[in-house]
């Protein structure tokens, strides 16, 4: 890799996880005695070749200054927006005169606890000298149904092909900040970082994860995440 590209992390944790339920914003939940946000930065900050992580976060948020992750030198904060796609922008903004545009940008949910080291490494291996960038992600191996108006399976979906995507993905900073500004400007959704970059008519790089890199949306999943880390789910 080149010594004068260097590489930063991205957490958009300025969601209330409405569907989590509870008066903790999940990203605060705890997880075996710490909060998920922890452990989500600790497998970041695991990976010594990221030079630094902002954390994107809600306006008001008391919770964060008492993560000992808050603290760490490679560590910062901004305010985030109210959907997911203007957090990272807000991010890319706060990198602004640090981080060149060819430098690398990893986004990591704040809700995925269990990133491996090892799915981490293969990402940084394979999406680093790749044109366009790539994000971590699982074929699809179960049946797929497309439901009708009622609530009934219409028709089965091929699966071939189809791919979840995970995260982190990874863009050159310029291209991600164009790409997010471009769908902002016109309106288009963005479910992932992925996505913008399709939107400009890239094709990012898939690269296969592990299942076990969840993202907590309920209750249930906090559940399986904690049984994942606690057999040693970052190792």
């Amino acid at each position: 890799m080149n010594t004068a590209v260097r590489r930063w992390a991205i957490v958009p944790a300025a969601g209330r996880g409405d569907r989590f339920g509870g008066r903790t914003p999940k990203q605060y939940a705890p997880l075996l005695g710490q909060p998920m946000l922890s452990w989500t930065l600790r497998a970041l900050l695991a990976e010594r070749s990221i030079t630094g992580i902002v954390v994107a976060l809600a306006s008001g948020d008391r919770r964060w200054r008492r993560l000992p992750e808050a603290r760490d030198a490679r560590v910062r904060s901004c305010l985030g927006g109210t959907q997911r796609e203007s957090s990272v922008a807000r991010a890319l903004e706060a990198l602004s005169g640090e981080a060149r545009d060819a430098d690398w940008v990893l986004v990591h949910d704040a809700v995925r606890p269990c990133l491996r080291r090892e799915d981490l490494a293969t990402l940084l291996r394979e999406v680093g000298d790749d044109p366009v960038g790539g994000l971590l992600a699982i074929p699809v191996s179960d049946t797929l149904k497309a439901a009708d108006d009622l609530g009934r399976a219409a028709r089965t979906v091929a699966r071939e092909g189809l791919w979840r995507a995970l995260t982190p993905q990874m863009f050159r900073y310029g291209l991600l900040k164009r790409a997010l500004a471009l769908c902002l400007e016109r309106e288009r959704p963005v479910t992932d970082e992925a996505s913008a970059i399709e939107a400009i008519g890239l094709r990012p790089r898939l690269v296969r994860g592990h299942g076990d890199n969840i993202k907590v949306t309920s209750a249930e999943d906090a559940s399986l995440a904690a049984a994942i880390l606690d057999r040693g789910g970052q190792a």
